[in-house]
């Protein structure tokens, strides 16, 4: 399937004509919200910020999108998105075509993830994906405070806004910080400032956080990253290991198959943490007394 759709928001045009400014969802539904980008199912918010490879560029190369999406990132009616001026619209990919605005967007695990997700729980309801993502970016440019952390949380209360509740983080960065040993040496630190400050911002201590540990880097200090990720020992944070997966040529970005195994991944992680049995248990994870239950 191609969609032939520019990269630009005042271009778009979701396969529904409706567009929301509240999520149109009832207490069964789920909102989620992302960093890199925010997913959210109506009544279930997941958070999911990071850089590129959360952002999506699968299928881009040398710039240019091939606008190939897989069956597993096909629009559904259930899956909405927040756009860049805080409504709410049919998802499409690329799912961040309006938010990292200063690069070509392609497939990202969030449609893989919110379709899967739907596959197997039915009773989910309405998901709404709140996209957030930048690449290029470094940690520090998502510290509480930064223009990247106030839009992140500006997105994160329209969400909520008509009744709805934030049930988690997908959080997929660190490539950018591999370039120095410094930064690779304070991820661990900075990274738990952030998980932190996002929770305390949201009054939300027990927020559920799913990390990506990162299958590739810009500098020498990958593995250095990927020990920070995979050692966070924060409550209620799980960790899918992106390692292994198959990259785009650039040696950097994941691929669109890739992209799409990683997002059902990371809904297997998702229903492990609501006590579902995943459909694909050879997942790497690392979980940390995920909650969940309390939230129904």
């Amino acid at each position: 399937m191609k969609i032939p759709r520019k990269h630009s928001p005042t271009s778009f045009s979701a396969s529904s004509t409706a567009t929301y400014t509240h999520c149109p969802c009832n207490d069964r539904d789920l909102q989620l919200t992302c960093v890199q980008s925010f997913i959210s199912f109506s009544r279930l918010n997941y958070s999911n910020p990071g850089q590129s490879n959360m952002s999506g560029r699968g299928g881009v190369i040398n710039g240019t999108w091939d606008r190939f999406v897989p069956p597993q990132c096909y629009p559904n009616p259930s899956i909405l998105r927040l756009d860049a001026g805080l409504e709410w619209e049919e998802a499409n990919e690329p799912l961040h075509y309006d938010i990292d605005v200063t690069k070509v967007c392609g497939i990202g695990p969030g449609m893989a993830f919110a379709n899967s997700l739907l596959e197997r729980d039915s009773s989910i309801g309405t998901i709404g994906l709140v996209p957030c993502a930048v690449g290029g970016t470094n940690i520090t440019e998502w510290g509480r405070g930064s223009g990247l952390y106030n839009q992140m949380m500006r997105r994160a209360e329209a969400a909520v806004r008509g009744g709805g509740k934030v049930w988690g983080i997908l959080w997929y960065q660190g490539e950018s910080d591999s370039l120095s040993k410094e930064d690779a040496m304070l991820y661990r630190t900075r990274l738990e400032k952030f998980f932190t400050d996002v929770r305390s911002d949201l009054q939300l201590p027990s927020l559920p956080i799913i990390q990506v540990a990162i299958a590739s880097g810009l500098g020498q200090y990958i593995d250095m990253i990927r020990k920070a990720q995979l050692e966070n020992e924060l409550p209620n944070v799980t960790s899918v290991d992106a390692k292994g997966l198959k990259l785009e040529p650039d040696g950097l970005h994941l691929c669109t198959a890739a992209q799409v195994q990683l997002g059902e991944m990371l809904a297997d992680a998702f229903l492990r943490i609501m006590g579902s049995p995943p459909a694909h248990s050879n997942s790497p994870e690392k979980s940390h007394n995920f909650f969940f239950r309390w939230l129904r």
